[in-house]
């Protein structure tokens, strides 16, 4: 393989042009997007990413899920494509990078290659995976999770939204459902460009996180059933609150959490509270419990101690308690191999980085458990993300797009 040099860049002002040129698809209310997935605005912006793709020499492929595969081929027809890539799809109240960063990086990764006229021997494919939030459909990364065989298509074809739709119906109707059967594509390597999503490489002034692991996580769905009464009329020590059962519980969540720092957290993110009148005690309440770790013992830990304990807290209140399990996955340890091009990328091109272990999901994670897997980070303002004041400076951009370069040139073997 010829050697790499530190003076092989991406082009920063193209790749920046591109993520405001996409932010105009699906505007938020507030400078974000609201581009979610299988909606008008998803289509338009698969469509834009898809002209762009076909601008740049490469053949598009779309699977059954309507994941989006961009193809630059390589010197070798036998040889194992490297992959990259993210999602397009935004939360409701989303940023303009979360995922938007991977899928242009690689975009952007295709024509800086273009430009210099440089041969790889493996192909390299520019992935848009389909539905990565899960704010529509749930659960999150359903398309990679399908690729991954951990769900199966027609499952994922009737996950309905909000409104009662289905996910195949809308898939059908934006007009992007693929003919390849899904995960049939063989991988040599699969790396994803993402934005940290919380504080740590701004706090510590680094401009690379190498992602080493990702969080499993338990998500418990509690149901607690009371009885609603007057809340003036009503003496204290009569009363069956199912809304002071859930402030209780949110307090042992924190508190099983704090009790297995630093590589654990826990919360209640979600709630509904019946009747939710302001005079009327609440009668039941359904809230999601997430906690997560990067280490197995101490996940599944959380998990059992808040089942242990949090009955009693029912019973000390006189309320009926449910406790369902409505996702999960185990911690993740990417490839070494992987992590090292990424490590080899940064050091290369002398930008400072650390390890970290992603607090979030990716389609990274289901795709590690069949082929070799890393990602690369880069730092986000506040580490806010899910939320439209989402921010990142133009050069935390490049930077990670150059070390994605470099790692998928590791990785791809550039020819002479």
């Amino acid at each position: 393989m010829a050697t790499l040099g530190d003076n092989i860049k991406i082009n920063g002002d193209r790749l920046w042009d591109s993520l405001m040129e996409m932010a105009r698809i699906g505007p938020g209310v507030a400078g974000g997007n609201n581009r979610q997935t299988l909606t008008d605005a998803d289509k338009e912006g698969r469509e834009l990413f898809q002209r762009w793709c076909k601008e740049a020499g490469l053949e598009m492929g779309v699977d059954k899920m309507g994941t989006m595969f961009a193809r630059r081929e390589g010197t070798d027809p036998e040889a194992l494509p490297v992959y990259v890539g993210s999602h397009l799809d935004t939360q409701p109240t989303g940023g303009k990078y979360d995922g938007v960063l991977g899928v242009l990086g690689g975009l952007e990764l295709v024509r800086t290659l273009n430009d210099l006229d440089i041969k790889t021997r493996h192909p390299i494919v520019v992935t848009n995976w389909t539905n990565e939030e899960g704010t529509r459909f749930a659960p999150a990364m359903l398309a990679s999770g399908v690729f991954a065989g951990v769900h199966d298509l027609d499952w994922a074809y009737n996950r309905e939204d909000a409104k009662g739709l289905k996910f195949g119906d809308e898939l059908k109707r934006i007009g992007w459902v693929g003919e390849e059967e899904v995960g049939a594509r063989k991988m040599k390597a699969f790396f994803e460009l993402h934005i940290e999503q919380g504080p740590i490489l701004e706090a510590e002034g680094k401009d690379i996180g190498v992602v080493t692991h990702g969080q499993g996580l338990w998500w418990l769905e509690v149901t607690l059933i009371g009885k609603e009464a007057h809340t003036g009329s009503t003496p204290m020590p009569m009363r069956r609150n199912a809304g002071l059962g859930m402030a209780r519980m949110t307090e042992l969540v924190h508190r099983i959490a704090m009790s297995h720092q630093p590589e654990a957290v826990g919360a209640i993110g979600h709630c509904d509270v019946h009747p939710n009148s302001r005079n009327v005690i609440a009668g039941k309440v359904v809230f999601t419990i997430d906690f997560r770790s990067p280490n197995q013992q101490t996940l599944d830990a959380m998990k059992a101690r808040f089942e242990e304990e949090a009955p009693k807290i029912a019973e000390d209140l006189g309320l009926t308690m449910q406790i369902e399990v409505v996702g999960h996955f185990d911690p993740v340890s990417f490839d070494s191999g992987c992590i090292a091009a990424i490590r080899n990328a940064a050091a290369r091109l002398g930008y400072s980085h650390r390890d970290i272990v992603s607090g979030a999901g990716h389609d990274a994670c289901w795709v590690n458990r069949l082929y070799p897997t890393a990602m690369v980070m880069c730092p986000c303002v506040d580490g806010l993300s899910h939320n439209e004041a989402e921010d990142i400076s133009r050069e935390w951009a490049c930077a990670g797009a150059d070390v994605l370069l470099h790692a998928v040139l590791e990785t791809a073997e550039i020819v002479e």
